[in-house]
C-alpha cells in the first residue's frame, strides 16, 4: 500500500504528521486526510488514541490489545512535549518502580489523558526557564521505536524531581531512583539548579549531593555555590505538606521524619 512506508515509520502519528505526508505526495485536504483515516480505522490498522493522535495496528493484530507504547503517547501529546520527572527516570531505567501515570512538561499541556491502563498528565515548563528562554536545556533524545523522543537528561531530572515531587512519587521513591544513577555532570546540576532561581530547591539539591558526596564524587566547589544560595529561613521539603520534621542546618531545610531516619533502609 502507498501509505505502509509512512505507518510503518509513524508507530504513533498526529494529523498534521499525517499531512505532511500527503502534502508530499501531492496530496492535500482534509477531506482526503479523513477519507483515509475513516478507512484505515474501519479495517483496524489505525486507532485512535486521542482527537488528532493515531496508532498504528499491525495487519493480524487485535487492536483492542495490541501493546501501544505509552512513551512514545505521551511525547506525541503536544508539539513540543518533553518526558519529565518521574517519567524521565522510567525511560531511563532509573525508576525504583513504575508507575501507571506519565508525566511531560510542553508549553501548552493539553488535557489529562486516560488510554488504556495509563494516565497522561501535561505540567508547563517552569516559568524561570520560560522566562530566559531554556525550556529545552538539558533536553536529550532517546530512540524509541525508530522515532526520537525528547526527554530531560538525568541531571535535569534529578533537579527536576526534587522541586516537584508532586509530580515525583514519595519521598523514598525518588531517593532509591536517584541513588540509582552512578554519575551526574555536577556542573550542569548546578547550573539548572541556578536556572530554575528557588533557593528550597537549591537546598534541596545541595542536601542530596552532600548526603551522597562519596558516590557521586561530590566536591566543595559544587556545595559552595549551592549553600550560599540556601533559604535564609527554615522551609519545609515539601511545602504542600508541611508535618513536623527534622530540620538539616546547613541547609535549612525541615526534612519529613522519614526521609531523614531513611526507614526503608532498616532490616528488621
Amino acid at each position: 500500500m502507498k501509505h505502509e512506508t509512512f505507518f510503518r515509520k509513524h508507530p504513533i502519528f498526529t494529523a498534521k504528521e499525517l499531512d505532511s505526508h500527503l502534502s508530499a505526495m501531492g496530496k492535500s485536504g482534509s477531506r482526503t486526510r479523513e477519507s483515509l483515516l475513516e478507512y484505515h480505522r474501519k479495517t483496524e490498522h489505525i486507532i485512535l488514541i486521542r482527537r488528532g493522535l493515531y496508532a498504528v495496528i499491525p495487519p493480524g493484530a487485535n487492536p483492542d490489545s495490541y501493546p501501544v507504547d505509552p512513551f512514545l503517547v505521551a511525547a506525541k501529546l503536544t508539539q513540543d512535549a518533553v518526558l519529565s520527572y518521574h517519567t524521565a527516570l522510567e525511560i531511563h531505567g532509573r525508576a525504583y518502580s513504575v508507575r501507571e501515570h506519565l508525566t511531560y512538561s510542553a508549553s501548552c499541556p493539553v488535557s489529562p489523558l486516560a488510554f488504556r491502563s495509563r494516565f497522561f498528565r501535561g505540567v508547563k515548563f517552569p516559568l524561570a526557564l520560560c522566562r530566559a528562554g531554556k525550556q529545552n536545556f538539558g533536553v536529550v533524545t532517546i530512540d524509541r521505536a525508530g522515532l526520537e523522543v525528547p526527554v530531560t537528561c538525568l541531571e535535569r531530572t534529578m533537579v527536576d524531581v526534587l522541586d516537584r515531587p508532586d509530580q515525583s512519587g514519595s519521598w523514598e521513591e525518588i531517593w532509591r531512583s536517584l541513588e540509582s544513577v552512578e554519575f551526574f555532570d555536577l556542573d550542569k546540576v548546578v547550573e539548572y539548579t541556578f536556572l530554575l532561581g528557588n533557593a528550597t530547591t537549591t537546598a534541596k539539591v545541595g542536601f542530596f549531593l552532600e548526603q551522597h558526596r562519596e558516590h557521586l564524587m561530590v566536591e566543595e566547589a559544587h556545595l559552595k555555590p549551592l549553600r550560599d544560595h540556601r533559604p535564609r529561613q527554615p522551609h519545609y521539603l515539601d511545602n504542600s505538606n508541611r508535618k513536623s520534621g527534622k530540620l538539616v542546618a546547613d541547609w535549612n531545610l525541615v526534612l519529613p521524619v522519614e526521609l531523614f531516619e531513611q526507614a526503608w533502609r532498616i532490616v528488621l
